[in-house]
């Protein structure tokens, strides 16, 4: 089925992890690359479900490290699709630490990655235009697309 169309909150997805101790550094905190991983995993699923295609990962443009997450805390990624062009699709990933016993969540990172979706010969395909429905999907559109005027730019300077 080829949906030429799809809103935001069609691909919207949220993984819930466990710090457990192999996942940790010597500070007891969850690891960087870890954490890097969990986010391009809930970041594919989001891209997927917009085209329903495979995927690959073209870029993890930004990553914030804003608190540790500690060990034994469950991690809250969220992510949805901010932008689709042509073939790319930009989402953004929000992580929440939360605390199991007490129930209190944090903001411990945030991230934004570009997805490609592909044919099975890795040949670039055409994804489903975006739909937009509030303005902070409209914002988050805009600034996406100069996000990646800049990063068109950056990579021609190169």
């Amino acid at each position: 089925m080829n949906v030429l169309e799809k809103k935001v909150a069609d691909s919207t997805s949220e993984m819930t992890q466990l710090v457990l101790p192999n996942d940790t550094n010597m500070l007891q905190h969850l690891l960087g690359g870890t954490l890097m991983h969990w986010i391009d995993l809930i970041g594919a699923i989001v891209a997927n479900r917009h085209c329903r295609q495979p995927i690959v990962t073209a870029s993890m443009e930004r990553i914030n490290f804003l608190r540790p997450i500690p060990l034994g805390h469950l991690v809250i990624l969220k992510g949805r699709i901010q932008y689709a062009g042509k073939t790319s699709m930009e989402v953004g990933v929000e992580v929440f630490s939360e605390n199991p016993l007490s129930g209190e969540r944090s903001h411990t990172s945030q991230a934004i990655l570009t997805y490609v979706a592909v044919d099975f010969d890795g040949r670039p395909m055409p994804v489903p235009k975006l739909i937009l429905s509030s303005d902070e999907e409209k914002t988050r559109f805009d600034n996406a697309v100069k996000r990646k005027a800049a990063r068109l730019n950056q990579n021609q300077a190169l």
